[in-house]
């Protein structure tokens, strides 16, 4: 045993570099809260989650206030016990956005310091089903960009052997969504898949209407089609279309996850890390999953879930949408529209550490073991 003896948050504030909108929101801002564990043989690891652009630094008073010390003295090889000790310690305020962020980033630097220790990559200790997976893309999608634009993006994403393109929908008329994707399948032809994503934008009436208009384009899934808490309101979806319909990007519990799943209220799980509360309930959500036939195609965060993706039999998509470049010395390597798994020990991110502390903004950076600022 070697238990941990320091902790140390950060929270680093990146612009992304391209404009993102969607049928809700746009997304200015991603902070993103870093933790960095420490154990007595002087071996760390580190994770990270992330918000797009507000609660942040509620996340980082809640690392600091009520989760970080409990970590102090624990063996960190214990990371179910772990895990489970800080969801209990936390449970006023689960289930929610703000504690899932806020394990998330604690969970995943234990894996990143037990794999570390072992010597493995996470995607072989955590499964090690395969060692790349297909990427589709969606930084070209987004609701603002138009028609021409999208299909040069998604011709370039083919031309390097991506398996898909992901294009926002939510226009003021279906007609509207329908032309802009008509003339992305018109160009990219039968055998490249387009996903849509409607980011919660719709009552259940008019997503029926929208996915009957759209049935002709023969569409990947419709992701997020209604808010993520109308259940009932996904199975009558489920059972109006024969477009596969995804959810898991707003859920926060693998509880959740199951009651989807039980009603054939989806067909793909998009469970992501750093909302469903780390590495741990990740990998739970996608071995129920498998249960029921039913890919997973994680949401963001394309340096850690293409190792997860490929740590698991089901693991379907990789979502490419570039996050870390900032932060980072090393890229996540592509192969003929594939994401490759990373072969060094650890979750397989390279952390530029002289980038890290110069944007970590001061406030939000602490020490655990000393207490310090």
């Amino acid at each position: 045993m070697a238990p941990i003896e320091r902790v140390e948050l950060r929270m680093v504030d990146l612009v992304p570099r391209v404009r993102r909108t969607d049928a809700i929101q746009s997304f200015v801002s991603q902070e993103t809260p870093i933790v960095t564990i420490t154990d007595s043989d002087g071996a760390s690891g580190t994770g990270y989650s992330y918000t797009i652009g507000t609660g942040g630094s509620s996340v980082m008073r809640l690392l600091a206030d009520h989760l970080a010390p409990r970590l102090i003295g624990r063996d960190a090889d214990r990371i179910e016990a772990i895990w489970h000790e800080l969801e209990f310690a936390t449970h006023a305020t689960t289930i929610g956005a703000m504690t899932s962020i806020a394990l998330a980033a604690m969970d995943t630097a234990l894996w990143d310091l037990r794999a570390r220790k072992q010597g493995l990559p996470l995607w072989k200790l955590a499964g090690g089903a395969k060692d790349r997976c297909p990427l589709y893309t969606t930084e070209g999608g987004w609701l603002h960009i138009e028609t021409q634009a999208l299909v040069d993006d998604a011709l370039e994403a083919q031309a390097r052997g991506f398996n898909g393109s992901k294009v926002k929908i939510g226009r003021p008329h279906v007609s509207e969504d329908h032309a802009r994707l008509a003339a992305v399948r018109a160009a990219v032809g039968d055998g490249y898949e387009i996903m849509t994503d409607c980011n919660q934008g719709f009552t259940v009436d008019e997503v029926i209407r929208r996915a009957g208009r759209l049935r002709d384009l023969d569409l990947a899934w419709i992701e997020e089609p209604l808010p993520a808490d109308d259940i009932d309101g996904h199975v009558r979806l489920s059972q109006s279309t024969s477009t596969p319909v995804a959810v898991g990007e707003s859920l926060y519990s693998i509880r959740h996850f199951r009651e989807y799943m039980q009603k054939g209220a989806c067909s793909i799980v998009q469970v992501d890390v750093g909302r469903i509360g780390g590495i741990t309930p990740w990998l739970k959500v996608a071995h129920a999953a498998e249960a029921f036939d039913i890919p997973v195609c994680p949401h963001f965060l394309m340096e850690l879930h293409v190792s997860l993706a490929c740590a698991v039999q089901n693991g379907k998509y990789v979502e490419y949408i570039p996050q870390l470049d900032e932060l980072t010395s090393s890229r996540m390597a592509i192969e003929d529209g594939y994401a490759v798994a990373p072969g060094e020990p650890g979750i397989g991110i390279d952390w530029d550490w002289d980038a890290v502390r110069a944007k970590s903004e001061p406030e939000y950076t602490m020490d655990i073991t000393t207490g310090e600022g």
